[in-house]
């Protein structure tokens, strides 16, 4: 009798485990740093058990990755696909204003030739991909790879997204209520004023190849996958954890939740970092948890009206404030005067902020928001 593919996966699955077995391990997550740091991050953890993987991702991205560890470096290939001809050379979100994401996503499906072309000639034990590459499971399965797709979203955010599109979302008001086949409490679900911004791609039904919608994209990864890998674990979401397996009749594995590795303290990048000496000085001299820490992550960029609110409650507000702040300089700009006024209790870096580095101060902070 022929093995099918899952009894072969979930064989290989099952190998993962044994120090003497090394897999090759392929890597294709969607082009957002969001998206790409976390899959690295589980890169690090497969080759720290000697396995071996080809994380695969465009050039330009290839190159703004962090600094592999050298003693992980021979085990992880980075592979260049061709770039996407995107004008100004965009290759991730953060390249782009969110309404230019569609375009990029275009883009993203026209990698399929060359991903295939890879997979065939390197033949990898067991390739791990992104949501938004819905049509991998077809590709694998045709060339015999085992895939999983691994989820950077928690399980309870897959779970409200469901197994499949049902009849009855077809209004903003369906999408603000916990879906019906939760049967626990629950209250995750979008707020009113999120998904008017969302609907639209959220409630999309198929469209053709330069138009799929994004829920789409999730079931068919969902459903077409030979493993969910999730991005949570047992101790916080054991009912959902349990509700997707039952929904999609297959298994779902935590993994942790994957924090990059913590900063040396004591690093030569840090001894010449101006920059970040100036920010923990400032630090030092703030009282025990007074400062206010703001940041959004470099995909919510925020509109001119966004942006004025957050900077006149920061002033209002009286406290010290560090302000990680990614905005597009040719739309949006601070207040009229507002950094003079606020300038001895506060600090707005428009450039990358080391997040690790001022969460170490957490005693001193009163909010985070990410």
């Amino acid at each position: 009798m022929a093995t099918s593919a899952t009894d072969h996966s979930l064989a290989v699955a099952g190998r993962l485990g044994k120090n003497d077995v090394k897999l090759h391990i392929a890597m294709f997550p969607w082009l957002a740093f969001g998206h790409i740091l976390p899959y690295l991050e589980l890169a690090k953890l497969f080759a720290q058990k000697g396995h071996q993987i080809s994380f695969i991702s465009t050039p330009k991205n290839i190159h703004r990755l962090p600094k592999l560890p050298p003693n992980l470096s021979p085990l992880i290939n980075l592979v260049k696909l061709p770039s996407l001809n995107l004008p100004n050379d965009a290759e991730s979100t953060s390249d782009l204003p969110r309404e230019k994401v569609p375009t990029l996503k275009k883009a993203h499906d026209g990698l399929r030739d060359s991903l295939s072309i890879f997979l065939r000639s390197s033949k990898p034990d067991w390739l791990l991909f992104d949501f938004t590459s819905y049509w991998v499971p077809d590709m694998a399965r045709d060339i015999g790879i085992p895939n999983a797709y691994f989820s950077i979203f928690n399980a309870a955010c897959l779970g409200y997204v469901g197994a499949e599109f049902p009849d009855y979302r077809t209004e903003p008001d369906d999408f603000v209520v916990a879906p019906r086949w939760v049967p626990f409490p629950s209250t995750v679900a979008y707020r009113k004023y999120e998904v008017s911004r969302l609907f639209k791609e959220l409630s999309g039904t198929q469209g053709g190849e330069d138009d799929v919608p994004i829920l789409y994209r999730f079931f068919k990864a969902l459903r077409g996958c030979h493993v969910v890998a999730v991005r949570s674990c047992w101790e916080l979401e054991t009912e959902w954890l349990n509700l997707l397996s039952d929904l999609l009749g297959k298994p779902v594995l935590p993994i942790g939740q994957l924090p990059p590795a913590p900063p040396s303290n004591d690093s030569e990048e840090d001894e010449y970092d101006e920059s970040w000496r100036s920010t923990k000085r400032w630090l030092d001299l703030q009282p025990k948890r007074s400062v206010v820490y703001l940041a959004f992550g470099s995909e919510a960029v925020p509109s001119q009206d966004e942006l004025t609110e957050i900077a006149l409650g920061l002033e209002l507000s009286g406290f010290p404030f560090f302000w990680a702040l990614r905005a597009r300089s040719d739309l949006a700009e601070l207040p009229a005067g507002f950094q003079d006024r606020t300038r001895e209790r506060g600090i707005v870096c428009t450039t990358w902020a080391p997040q690790l580095k001022i969460l170490d101060f957490v005693p001193k902070l009163t909010l985070h928001k990410h």
